[in-house]
């Protein structure tokens, strides 16, 4: 099964799931650290039900947000209801449904391990930028339970902040910082033999 599939089957219930996964201070950590103001454009990467959409729209920023998984973004919907704020995309990494230089802000929250090629993923955030824009990721350091590979479809066992710090570097940002969330992602394998505490970091970065 595919990270799209999987996705698509557990939206209804992602946001019970997510809630037990990781708190709600990594969003609020993402988007102070933005410096978000009422009225910028941000796009939410790998959106999912709208956890970092949620934290934003408390910020009064406008959200594009974007996810491969259609009945992701229609619960979304349904959650949101028509806030004209939010506008949803169905997009892929390597090719997001933004133009060029447009949004003030980009957020990647848990979507970093699902894609297939990482820096590619980041510049194409980058892309997306406005110059001076900043773009905020906030995800699992490296760690070594697999059955987040064979259960939950995770492509990347977490990340190397050194490595993170690299692509976002190559990317062009400046001002990149890669530390600490101050958070733990936890998950119990469906067996129940193993529980996986990751701690999750947040990467930043300027567009020059």
């Amino acid at each position: 099964m595919s990270s799209k599939q999987y996705f698509e089957e557990v939206a209804t219930q992602w946001d019970s799931m997510r809630s037990s996964f990781f708190p709600e201070s990594v969003r609020e950590k993402a988007v102070a650290r933005a410096g978000v103001m009422p009225g910028s454009l941000a796009a939410d990467v790998g959106a999912g039900t709208g956890f970092i959409t949620e934290e934003l729209l408390k910020s009064g920023a406008r959200v594009i947000a974007i996810d491969q998984a259609e009945s992701m973004l229609r619960y979304m919907k349904e959650k949101f209801g028509n806030d004209a704020t939010v506008e949803y995309r169905i997009g892929e990494a390597g090719q997001l449904p933004i133009e060029t230089e447009a949004v003030d802000h980009a957020f990647a929250n848990m979507y970093l391990h699902h894609v297939e090629h990482p820096p590619l993923a980041i510049k194409e955030m980058v892309r997306i930028l406005k110059p001076g824009g900043k773009l905020v990721i906030t995800d699992l350091d490296e760690h070594t339970f697999g059955f987040l590979v064979t259960e939950q479809h995770d492509r990347w066992m977490g990340f190397k902040r050194e490595d993170v710090m690299r692509w976002f570097e190559e990317a062009g940002l400046k001002n990149v910082s890669v530390e600490s969330a101050s958070a733990t992602c936890s998950s119990t394998s469906q067996s129940e033999s193993v529980q996986a505490n990751v701690s999750i970091f947040l990467a930043y970065g300027e567009k020059v």
